[in-house]
């Protein structure tokens, strides 16, 4: 059974569009296309994709803007595909709403495997939204509405920095946030150098929570990015 109902594609080039239409037909019932940015907006938003991926060298508008728009009107995960990899890029894309990133040329069992990767991230944080149960992950079981921290029934104190950081990077399981994002949602205003301030957070976050700090399996960081925490399979 597929991953997915529908799936859409925004790509200018029909070449790439059939690849990615094949690397996914086991993974969606549906794949729709899109040939430019402004028809890929509509089809996002009417057409209600459980997935989007989006090629960033498009005839009309920037791939960025194109994240940006989508994301300003949905939550749908975003996929990015370009030959262009620079760390700087990627930080500007994530920062416009990208979920992940592949870099031309792909293979097929790769962006199959990162498009239900998404597919699942999203699915995971709808059922744990709507249930409010404890998330078990990496030896802990977090109560996001009580928010305690426990392994094994003993309780870690976080203080409420450590605790906005954890929930932030948790609402975003499976996903590389910024530290701009990180930051501009745990304190919402200007405030030094987020890389630097966040470093000082995650470590003492990791020696709490992190079985062995100095080989995170929960926070894992994405060098010159940001972090992310990964969702138990």
């Amino acid at each position: 059974m597929p991953d997915a109902d529908r799936i859409l594609v925004i790509d200018d080039e029909p070449q790439i569009r059939h690849a990615v239409r094949d690397a996914l037909r086991e993974v969606a019932s549906n794949v729709d296309e899109a040939a430019n940015g402004a028809a890929g907006v509509s089809a996002a938003v009417t057409g209600q994709p459980e997935l989007v991926l989006l090629d960033l060298g498009l005839p009309d508008m920037a791939g960025v803007d194109v994240c940006r728009e989508i994301r300003r009107r949905s939550a749908v995960p975003i996929i990015v595909l370009s030959a262009r990899h620079s760390e700087h890029e990627k930080v500007d894309l994530l920062n416009a709403g990208a979920d992940d990133y592949v870099t031309k040329p792909f293979s097929v069992l790769e962006l199959a495997a990162r498009a239900r990767a998404q597919l699942r991230r999203a699915k995971s944080l709808a059922s744990a939204a709507a249930s409010a149960t404890p998330v078990a992950i990496g030896g802990l079981l977090v109560d996001t509405v009580t928010r305690k921290v426990t392994r094994y029934g003993r309780q870690i104190h976080l203080t409420p920095i450590e605790w906005q950081i954890f929930a932030t990077l948790l609402g975003s399981a499976g996903r590389t946030l910024t530290h701009q994002q990180i930051f501009d949602a745990v304190w919402d205003r200007e405030f030094g150098s987020p890389q630097q301030y966040l470093r000082v957070h995650i470590t003492n976050l990791r020696r709490k929570i992190e079985i062995d700090p100095a080989s995170p399996q929960i926070i894992i960081t994405e060098p010159g990015v940001g972090y992310r925490v990964e969702l138990p399979r």
